[in-house]
């Protein structure tokens, strides 16, 4: 046999070997490997560590076989252990081989739950509510097919926009126009419309020092003037 085959032979005895459950010759044979292989030493540690955690783990966990999603290490160990059930050996090799594919688990950053148990419930950040006075408008322009969706969000005496505009042609240098309800303008912010924004849209935030009670509407204007769509707001 050659050196390889022995060091295969003896990796798939580690969990085994780890929970003291192997017959005397196997043992003996894989104490030897370990004698010239850190690699294996190191595997083994951390498996009776991680027995030592665990305790002793009982066979009915897996009954069902590896969990949907489960690791591929974690699968393939328990095929081995299914494998290696026989008579006077299934609860030997059925500790073992959970304790094996546990420590391979843990190993990966699998975090897998065996047999029937149940998902932890996914964590969801809380969403604050938007501050009181917020507006959201969105409109489409028939005329020149462009289409804008904002939020007007109030602030001390000015107003953040949040806008996601669409349907304006490459290469239009545009601004985001905030009118007051005196009909004065300001300047929210400005982009060069790009190819991919005017296939896919762009998004972007500005501001303006427009009391948040005076604003009427918010428009979208290129450099000559032209108004591609305006929201009242």
């Amino acid at each position: 046999m050659s050196t390889e085959q022995r060091h295969e032979q003896s990796a798939e005895l580690l969990g085994a070997y780890a929970l003291g459950a192997l017959e005397p010759e196997e043992a003996a044979s894989v104490g030897q490997h370990l004698l010239d292989c850190p690699a294996c030493r190191q595997e083994v540690a951390e498996m009776q560590e991680l027995e030592r955690v665990l305790g002793e783990v009982p066979p009915e966990l897996f009954v069902d076989g590896p969990p949907q999603g489960g690791d591929l290490l974690l699968r393939r160990t328990l095929r081995q252990v299914r494998a290696e059930r026989g008579a006077g050996r299934r609860r030997r090799w059925a500790v073992a081989g959970v304790a094996a594919a546990v420590a391979a688990a843990a190993l990966l950053g699998g975090g897998v739950l065996l047999g029937r148990g149940t998902e932890p419930a996914p964590q969801v950040a809380a969403v604050a509510p938007p501050p009181p006075g917020t507006r959201v408008a969105s409109v489409s322009d028939p005329g020149t097919g462009a289409r804008l969706t904002l939020t007007v969000t109030p602030a001390a005496g000015w107003v953040r926009v949040s806008a996601a505009v669409t349907g304006i042609p490459a290469g239009e240098r545009c601004h985001l126009v905030v009118t007051g309800r005196s009909g004065a303008r300001t300047d929210a912010g400005s982009w060069l419309v790009s190819p991919a924004g005017a296939k896919s849209g762009t998004t972007l935030d500005g501001s303006a020092l427009v009391a948040p009670a005076d604003v009427a509407s918010v428009s979208v204007v290129n450099e000559a003037g032209r108004t591609f769509v305006t929201a009242p707001v």
